[in-house]
């Protein structure tokens, strides 16, 4: 088996494609798709194969999926970055790469997704079920091209698309953990923070890979307990700003995924099941 993974020199990616060599069985090959050949090197000496070029370019991706019998797509455009570069990354490079998988004969595509793509909340932990809602808080380009990208990608024939839509990620040294206070600052003392360690996505997306069939084929992949404002503070060793008590919580649910379907589907446990956890085992 062949796997290529793309986006990974980002946060997931980086933290992902070195769980995915430690537990390959012999025989078992990983190929990854860097920008920067520099910064392939760690993953060669890993035991990488390393592809260099953009994930925008369609010769690149002849080269990256060609041989290949699966695809794990990590790469995303986020914070800071324009709409288009958003809508190009997200969507148009990830309906590509699928595209490209799917001329090449691959199997099994697992798309890396986001749990913003519910949009707002529904009074209850957000299910695999529920349909896409615009609107709610940090709604914009970034959900909506994750979210066009799963429907273009699911439409793709013969090609076993699975989906793993990920909440806040942290750990392993991510400073995505110390720069979620500046969202915190206008939350409500206690507003929710749905969570996952790296172990545990990378856990997910390891059974998203190799399971040999899903119910999904969308999985939320989140830990069991969401963090509240005041806690965020705490794991962050911050002092909690005064008045945070006075402000309310306009979508309580917001955000809050069920792990219920990856759990009963595919076995799936949280090494961490709360930031807490991570925290006593030094792994933040």
């Amino acid at each position: 088996m062949l796997t290529l993974v793309t986006g990974t020199t980002g946060q997931v990616g980086r933290r992902f494609v070195p769980r995915l060599l430690a537990q390959r069985e012999p025989g078992e090959q990983v190929r990854v798709l860097v920008r920067d050949a520099a910064r392939g090197e760690r993953f060669a000496e890993l035991g990488a194969e390393v592809v260099t070029g953009d994930l925008r370019d369609e010769e690149t991706l002849g080269k990256a999926v060609a041989g290949a019998d699966a695809v794990v797509n990590v790469a995303a455009s986020f914070r800071g970055v324009p709409d288009e570069e958003a809508w190009a990354v997200n969507r148009d490079a990830a309906v590509a790469l699928g595209r490209a998988a799917q001329s090449a004969g691959v199997r099994r595509f697992v798309q890396v997704s986001t749990g913003m793509v519910y949009g707002v909340g529904r009074g209850r932990p957000l299910t695999e079920d529920d349909e896409i809602r615009p609107g709610g808080m940090m709604w914009g380009a970034y959900n909506e091209s994750k979210a066009a990208a799963e429907r273009e990608l699911l439409a793709l024939e013969g090609l076993q698309v699975r989906i793993g839509r990920l909440p806040f990620v942290y750990g392993d040294g991510d400073p995505h953990l110390a720069q979620a206070l500046q969202w915190a600052a206008t939350w409500a003392s206690a507003q929710r923070l749905q969570m996952a360690h790296h172990a545990d996505v990378a856990q997910g997306l390891l059974r998203l890979l190799y399971a040999p069939a899903v119910g999904g084929p969308v999985y939320n992949i989140a830990d069991d307990a969401p963090v509240t404002t005041v806690e965020l503070y705490r794991l962050n060793g911050v002092e909690v700003p005064a008045g945070l008590e006075t402000r309310t919580d306009t979508d309580p649910w917001f955000g809050i995924m069920s792990n219920r379907r990856i759990r009963r589907d595919l076995g799936f446990r949280p090494v961490y099941p709360s930031a807490w956890t991570a925290r006593d085992a030094g792994a933040l």
